[in-house]
């Protein structure tokens, strides 16, 4: 009985109208910014043979990130989130067509596609807590678990085709991958904007100071919220390996464009597959102990692939890393959601983001700094081991959050 409930709640995310256009939009822009971390990362480095430049790709998309998160979450408070997010994957498709043209005419240069690269940082700054405070309005009332679940699939199964697919068309010409990025970001912003919300957001405060930071004042006095959130900060700031990927797949595995695609795709696997286990059976028991314990999984399979000079180890070692961090966000992102009133998910969930790209981007900014000062395999196993102790050590500062029994 209890498995056919299950069942009949992931099916009837799939029966309601404003899920269905927000899976779409979502799974359609991961799958553009999933190519093009390949392209990128591979054009990058073909162009410079540099594990620095490479950090600076992470680099690059975090500060405009981190100078406008604030601005970000405001904005998604205030005004339709559907239209906040439609803007920034126009933004991010004319930016992709410009790295098409460049490539194809031959003149693009390395600071030009930094300048790219920014363009992208912006426009995530503003489309990430959008598309987060949207999803508890096109959720069934009762289906938040699974509808962050499922979403989360839809982010999953657009990494595993997105890089494959990357790798594949970057493999035919370097300029194939960008325009389809710039085709798929207009199909999203189209998909988002036929989205009726269950329950849309009536701007009450003006922007002032004080509305501008509430966020901030928010997650200070919810400590369940600032270890959540703090845990990914620095959890995966340390285990930033797959920025190293281009040089693993060039240098120490000995693959080409394509190996490098499956490289990238191996976490989204691992995580789809999870994502759909956590849609059929949620976690109702000890949740944060199993997001502690999934991230010290994360870390365990970070050092794995450091070491491993096999590519299907790397492969295996990579698709444990994507299911465990798949446990790890999905907890997050619910109880950040659950413990948040409406009114405020696009402030909380702008300082939400900013920890998460602060973490993946800041990662890959580490990553490069390290591997380009020790090498690639102690950066990566360095990083993972510093993955499991935050993990320990967080277990400790924030009792309150690893005592957290379900999701309510």
């Amino acid at each position: 009985m209890a498995s056919e409930m299950t069942d009949a709640g992931a099916k009837a995310l799939f029966r309601h109208t404003p899920f269905i256009c927000y899976f779409m939009g979502r799974g359609f822009s991961a799958m553009a910014y999933q190519m093009g971390a390949v392209a990128v990362g591979w054009q990058v480095y073909a162009l410079t043979h540099s594990a620095f430049d490479l950090g600076l790709v992470g680099l690059a998309q975090f500060v405009p990130m981190a100078l406008l998160t604030f601005a970000a979450g405001h904005a998604s408070d205030r005004y339709e989130r559907k239209h906040v997010l439609q803007w920034c994957q126009v933004t991010e498709a004319a930016a992709a067509a410009f790295l098409a043209w460049g490539t194809f005419a031959g003149w693009l240069t390395v600071g030009e596609i930094f300048a790219a690269v920014v363009v992208f940082g912006v426009a995530r700054a503003f489309g990430s807590p959008a598309s987060a405070a949207m999803l508890p309005g096109v959720v069934p009332e009762g289906l938040f678990q699974k509808g962050t679940a499922v979403a989360s699939g839809a982010f999953q199964a657009a990494t595993i085709a997105g890089p494959a697919i990357g790798g594949f068309a970057y493999a035919v010409t370097p300029v194939l991958p960008y325009a389809a990025m710039a085709v798929f970001w207009v199909i999203a912003s189209i998909a988002n904007g036929m989205i009726r919300m269950d329950r849309p957001v009536v701007p009450k405060e003006p922007p002032t100071w004080g509305a501008l930071f509430a966020g901030v004042g928010f997650v200070r006095r919810n400590p369940a919220i600032l270890g959540t959130i703090s845990l990914d900060l620095f959890a995966v700031l340390l285990g930033g390996a797959t920025a190293l990927l281009p040089i693993y797949a060039r240098d120490i595995l000995h693959t080409g464009p394509w190996g490098l695609g499956f490289l990238r795709g191996a976490p989204a696997v691992g995580a789809l597959l999870m994502t759909v286990l956590l849609a059929r059976r949620s976690l109702t028991r000890r949740v944060g102990m199993r997001m502690f314990q999934a991230v010290i999984v994360f870390g365990l399979a970070t050092v794995v692939f450091g070491l491993s000079r096999w590519f299907l180890l790397s492969l295996v070692a990579l698709f444990v890393m994507g299911a465990s961090d798949t446990v790890s966000v999905v907890i997050r992102l619910s109880l950040v959601q659950l413990a948040t009133p409406d009114a405020m998910r696009g402030r909380v969930s702008a300082v939400n983001f900013l920890f998460i790209n602060a973490s993946n981007n800041l990662g890959e900014f580490e990553s490069g700094i390290t591997a380009a000062l020790l090498g690639a395999v102690p950066a990566a196993v360095l990083g993972g081991v510093g993955s499991v102790v935050v993990a320990l050590l967080w277990m400790r500062l924030f009792p309150t959050l690893r005592d957290v029994e379900r999701l309510e």
